[in-house]
């Protein structure tokens, strides 16, 4: 499923699932479950941001963006974790208007049968978006997806607590479930902020570092050594800098062809990854040369 696609998808999708949940909301009058579909409000926010960061991410490079436009899916997922937090905030709003209250939700068999409805909805799309950021290997996707999960156990969670309180009749469960929701969506928002936030700061990648290493292993023996290897992610690309210790020997169309057929080579095992060598002369040294590879 193409990245667009799934976007256009998630936003629709969340359109119904939030029409089903506020209807769940309306027959019941339980702010749990009041509190289940403000969360489908960020999702639709959230899937929003989703579609125009893939927009712009399949953009190719132009004067201005050298390397693409790819980090807006990071700042799309900087922007959906501060919007889920804020969410949290509301439900924690509307739940404390309600903690001591001794209203009691109503017709809760029908509502936890339409919120059933709502979160088999939301499991359907959660799984299909993990497919399309699983082969893309877009962050957008990712993130959506993950949100959505975390959406499904927190309606699960809101039914067994309806339960008791149809069980119980004592009303401030109710309120106490949406504090918990709360807490699991805010939860949620922060892992999102620093997920995005690490890869703004241009962590090293180091899953990709250890494939590259094991291509240019495989060719050690037509250079001395590699070092200063550097690596970093941009949206759903990896570029990776390192130095080419040669043989002063080689010319420069020999030294040129060498590190042509690296990256080429490269670019089958990884096809998301851009590698960028520095050719260095060098006389062999053996004895260091099985040192720095080492």
């Amino acid at each position: 499923m193409r990245k667009k696609q799934a976007a256009l998808i998630a936003i629709l999708g969340g359109v119904i699932i939030l029409a089903v949940k506020f209807l769940a909301y309306f027959v019941s009058d339980s702010v749990a479950l009041l509190s289940d579909a403000l969360e489908s409000i960020v999702n639709i926010a959230a899937s929003g941001l989703m579609l125009f960061s893939v927009w712009l991410s399949e953009k190719p490079a132009d004067d201005s963006h050298n390397y693409g436009h790819q980090k807006i899916e990071d700042i799309t997922c900087l922007i959906e974790g501060i919007i889920i937090i804020a969410a949290a905030l509301l439900i924690v709003n509307a739940a404390a208007g309600r903690l001591f209250s001794q209203v009691l939700p109503v017709e809760l068999n029908l509502a936890i049968a339409i919120s059933i409805v709502a979160t088999a909805m939301n499991g359907g799309l959660s799984w299909s978006l993990a497919r399309a950021a699983k082969s893309s290997g877009s962050a957008a996707l990712e993130g959506d997806s993950k949100h959505l999960l975390s959406d499904v156990i927190s309606s699960a969670a809101v039914w067994v607590g309806l339960i008791v309180v149809e069980i119980t009749g004592w009303g401030p469960i109710d309120a106490i479930l949406a504090f918990i929701v709360a807490v699991l969506i805010a939860r949620m928002g922060l892992g999102l902020v620093r997920k995005s936030c690490s890869r703004l700061m241009d962590t090293s990648c180091k899953e990709e570092e250890g494939k590259i290493r094991e291509v240019l292993l495989r060719h050690r023996f037509r250079f001395i050594d590699f070092h200063d290897m550097k690596t970093r992610r941009n949206g759903n690309l990896v570029f990776c800098e390192l130095h080419l210790s040669v043989d002063g020997s080689l010319s420069v169309n020999e030294a040129h062809d060498l590190t042509d057929h690296l990256e080429n080579e490269l670019k089958m095992e990884l096809p998301n990854a851009h590698l960028t060598i520095h050719v260095e002369p060098k006389k062999p040294d053996k004895s260091k040369r099985d040192k720095r590879l080492k």
